[in-house]
């Protein structure tokens, strides 16, 4: 039986900024439209918060089963580790997916947008499929593309809308940037994993494009918020203080660059999160107040 602290470690504290990090960009950019609603944003949190938390252990079941994690480098998965019943954790994702679904159901009733319903649905089946089912998608070198749509765009952009009734293109550059920074997360975890990802057959993009060019597509991702920062801050002077999220990607990038391989490469998880809810909460709070 897995300990309470093992289910938490399971749950990928880590991975918690990507899914905090869209909801304060939204929501900043719905208040700069005077469209900020707080019932509405306590739930879209809630959904994104039971969707990250599902997806990490409906990946650590998938992952598990299929023995990919029977030799891995990186933090502890229960299933792969034995030390939970795949059954628990698959029963466990379904209950935070579960969880996700009525508040989102919340968000849905206070914004009298019903549509979503659709959009909330892909998001859970976007979910499990990501390593679950015959043809994971994360199998097939998606993963990132799909970070990109579902914590950026479909995050940020259905935060807001749900709360100002509109997307601004200043909405629509904070959700490249978040979806930017969230995919160089995955980006960093993969690259960390190509060796053991390439002996189970597990083709991530990383695995695709090889260590080298895995290593640019990071940079390059970590590097294109700034981008939206300066594009901004051409309208929004304050926006210009999301550099300072540059900071704690010092060292990831350091590492990524040099070759950093294996455990070496850990940090660059934690750190990439760390910018990327640095950068939303300037952001968000420049659209909202700037």
């Amino acid at each position: 039986m897995a300990t309470v602290a093992q289910w938490i470690e399971g749950a990928r504290i880590r991975t918690f900024p990507n899914a905090i990090a869209p909801v304060l960009a939204g929501t900043g950019a719905a208040a700069g439209l005077d469209g900020f609603d707080l019932p509405i944003a306590v739930l879209a949190l809630a959904v994104s918060m039971f969707l990250i938390i599902g997806v990490n252990f409906a990946n650590d079941y998938s992952d598990g089963i299929r023995g990919t994690d029977d030799d891995r480098v990186g933090p502890f998965r229960l299933v792969g580790s034995g030390a939970a019943r795949p059954a628990a954790v698959r029963t466990a994702a379904w209950i935070c997916f579960g969880l996700a679904a009525i508040a989102g159901l919340g968000v849905v009733f206070l914004s009298g947008q019903w549509w979503l319903l659709a959009i909330g649905a892909l998001c859970i089946a976007g979910a499990w499929f990501y390593t679950g089912g015959k043809r994971p998608y994360g199998y097939a070198g998606f993963g990132e593309l799909a970070v990109f749509v579902f914590f950026g765009l479909i995050a940020v952009l259905g935060t807001m809308y749900v709360q100002a009734g509109k997307i601004s293109g200043f909405g629509i550059g904070a959700a490249v940037g978040v979806g930017a920074l969230s995919s160089a997360v995955l980006v960093a975890n993969n690259l960390r994993d190509i060796p053991s990802d390439r002996v189970t057959g597990k083709r991530t993009l990383a695995v695709m494009l090889g260590d080298r060019d895995t290593r640019t597509l990071y940079v390059t991702l970590a590097l294109v918020p700034f981008l939206i920062t300066v594009l901004i801050g051409l309208r929004n002077s304050w926006v210009l203080l999301g550099f300072a999220a540059l900071l704690p990607l010092v060292v990831p990038l350091r590492a990524v660059i040099t070759g950093a391989q294996g455990r070496a490469l850990i940090p660059a998880l934690r750190d990439t999160g760390l910018a990327m809810l640095i950068w939303a909460i300037i952001t968000g709070g420049a659209l909202a107040f700037g």
